[in-house]
């Protein structure tokens, strides 16, 4: 088994159209030990890792990110990949790791800090509502909320502070959903929530992730939102949180991020940007994921 995070990366986000196109301080993190980043047809082993994957293993995944990049550009998309296995603390990507906008994908953020500040015991009946809805079927209405409640912006920022994410910062406009991360930044993210290095409590990071898990279908404006991950690895459970966007120039983006395995052992981020329909697009990183992980598995 192992973990593939892909990222595809936006330099520029000229609008956003997430889902709905609707247009902890002082926690010090607990130390976090980098993984070893493998771009594509290389491998670096983490010294101290426990059960490294063979050689011919991590090799046939780059081998195979490498096929799906190159298939996604023959339909002219764009695609960035990125797997850690948490138990090696191994990272293959497909050495794509530029700058993306994180569309609802920020929600995970909005998520983390409302319970850093304020503890599941403290929610409301509706905010906990809220944030199921908000985590599992990408309720907009409900992050808007949340967002204007607790800082805008400065939620970004100490999140990012406290997950020592190096990558990632707020939205130039203020717009939750034009928060810029980048694949590596995403899978520490998803590292540090499950091993509690990023601060917030275990149940507060069971919370999220149990959400996650619950993934529905569609989104609540009745987007599809099984795209990449959920398909891609059909016979694995997953736990995730997806992001899309349209009108990036004539692009679609669709970033599909999580954990994988009963164990929760891999994490995978993939993005892709396309000049095409949505479904269209869909499919794309879809496939993306296919190829990968031939057999809908890690």
């Amino acid at each position: 088994m192992l973990l593939l995070t892909i990222v595809m990366v936006i330099s520029t986000v000229v609008f956003g159209c997430d889902e709905k196109v609707y247009g902890a301080d002082s926690v010090r993190p607990m130390p976090y030990h980098a993984p070893e980043v493998a771009p594509v047809a290389t491998t670096i082993e983490a010294p101290r890792a426990p059960a490294i994957q063979p050689a011919a293993v991590v090799d046939g995944l780059a081998t195979r990110m490498q096929e799906a990049t190159e298939d996604a550009a023959k339909v002219g998309a764009n695609i960035s990949v990125a797997v850690l296995d948490r138990i090696s603390h191994q990272l293959v990507t497909n050495g794509n790791t530029r700058p993306i906008a994180t569309a609802s994908v920020a929600k995970l953020f909005i998520a983390d800090d409302l319970l850093l500040r304020q503890p599941e015991t403290g929610l409301s009946a509706d905010d906990k509502a809220a944030l199921d809805s908000m985590l599992r079927s990408s309720d907009d209405g409900a992050a808007e909320t949340f967002w204007n409640q607790n800082g805008r912006n400065a939620i970004i920022t100490r999140v990012a502070s406290r997950y020592g994410l190096a990558n990632t910062s707020p939205p130039s406009n203020g717009a939750w959903w034009n928060t810029i991360s980048t694949t590596p930044d995403l899978a520490r993210y998803y590292d540090m929530l499950l091993n509690g290095a990023g601060g917030l409590p275990p149940a507060q990071a069971a919370m999220i992730m149990n959400n996650l898990a619950l993934s529905t279908p569609n989104g609540l404006d009745g987007y599809p939102q099984r795209f990449g991950l959920p398909e891609g690895l059909y016979d694995e459970p997953v736990a995730v949180k997806q992001g899309w966007m349209c009108c990036i120039g004539n692009n679609w983006m669709h970033l599909s991020t999580g954990v994988v395995g009963a164990d929760r052992r891999y994490i995978v981020v993939i993005e892709s940007l396309q000049p095409s329909d949505d479904a269209t697009a869909r499919d794309t990183i879809t496939e993306a994921v296919k190829t990968i992980f031939p057999g809908g598995r890690i």
